[in-house]
């Protein structure tokens, strides 16, 4: 069975599904390829949050003003969409509060201190199984279940084997997250995609409230999550096995305890684990291949996928319509390395 759809795009986490919805709703025909899988996207809790993830990270001001403008993508995006995004106080408390306080303030970013707590008004969050649904239902019979198995160039574009059948379109987006490469792909962007380090990240999910809004401190996090709370999340390079470890969930629930100054119990939580990928500078490959015609990329957004997933989308579709790129697109064009 062989079918043609204008741009095919791997991958159904949130690159894949948000670069899809930009383009159709560009009026560009796409087929999403979601393995069927839950993926990393899902499990997470959802932050925007370029406020608390720009000063943990300490980043410079040129990438927390890249994380800045792809929150600020986010309320037309999300309205377009049918995505719930969730405005409400985020905050720090405990180790180095001062240190929080400083690099968001000097990074421009809103931010107040009451007590032993630094808290942004700057970040946001989403619901990923609700934003996930939504993205779906927007793309409608655009989303197709299967696993790409190999993928070939032809004159008018690219041939790509999906189990049973093949298909051919005119433009090929990658969207594999961490994955392996797809077989058959150009040694440059094979290269580029075996470079990924995949990353482990632990969390958890409960039926009982634990705080109104997101709370960060040392070693972990604790969220507000639609019937309950998440706890997260690991940070562990080079691991792609997907077993919750009891250890690991026990850890992460004595870190909430001390940041929430209550008893969190592991046991209360079902512990799930993604796979992330991060490229050297734990920034995203968002653009034109560094090598294949009409082959594009929108991979590896660390453990930012929810904040980046419509700027890696604008950038993605501007590129395919031969827009010329603005410095967030520069930031993150796959051929910087």
């Amino acid at each position: 069975m062989t079918s043609s759809p204008r741009i095919l795009i791997v991958g159904a986490g949130v690159l894949g599904l948000c670069t899809a919805f930009e383009l159709h709703r560009r009026g560009h025909a796409v087929t999403v390829v979601d393995p069927g899988e839950i993926n990393a996207s899902l499990v997470a809790a959802g932050m925007v949050a370029p406020a608390l993830e720009s000063a943990i990270d300490d980043v410079s001001p040129a990438q927390a003003r890249l994380f800045r403008a792809a929150r600020d993508l986010w309320p037309a995006f999300a309205e377009a969409a049918g995505i719930s995004l969730a405005r409400r106080p985020a905050e720090w408390r405990g180790g180095d509060v001062d240190g929080i306080e400083r690099r968001m303030r000097a990074l421009g970013f809103d931010v107040r201190r009451e007590g032993d707590r630094a808290i942004t008004q700057d970040d946001l969050q989403v619901e990923p199984s609700q934003a996930v649904e939504a993205l779906r239902r927007a793309l409608g019979e655009a989303v197709t279940t299967g696993r790409a198995t190999g993928v070939e160039a032809f004159d008018g574009g690219w041939r790509v084997t999906l189990d049973d059948r093949v298909s051919e379109a005119s433009m090929l987006v990658l969207a594999t997250g961490a994955g392996e490469p797809v077989p058959g792909l150009p040694s440059a962007s094979r290269a580029l995609v075996e470079a990924i380090t995949p990353i482990r990240g632990q969390i958890g999910l409960a039926a009982i409230a634990l705080a109104p809004h997101v709370v960060r401190g040392p070693g972990a996090y604790v969220a507000p999550m639609a019937g309950g709370s998440v706890v997260g999340a690991t940070m562990e390079h080079g691991r792609r096995d997907a077993a919750p470890d009891p250890a690991t969930g026990q850890r992460l629930a004595e870190a909430a305890s001390r940041v929430m100054g209550r008893i969190i119990d592991a046991d209360d939580f079902r512990w799930r684990v993604g796979i992330r990928g991060a490229t050297m500078d734990g920034l995203p490959l968002a653009g034109a291949a560094p090598d294949g015609e009409r082959l594009w990329l929108a991979l590896a957004p660390r453990r930012n996928g929810w904040l980046l997933g419509p700027l890696v989308a604008r950038t993605v579709a501007d590129a395919i319509e031969g827009r010329a790129p603005d410095a967030e697109a520069r930031a993150l064009d796959p051929r910087r390395f």
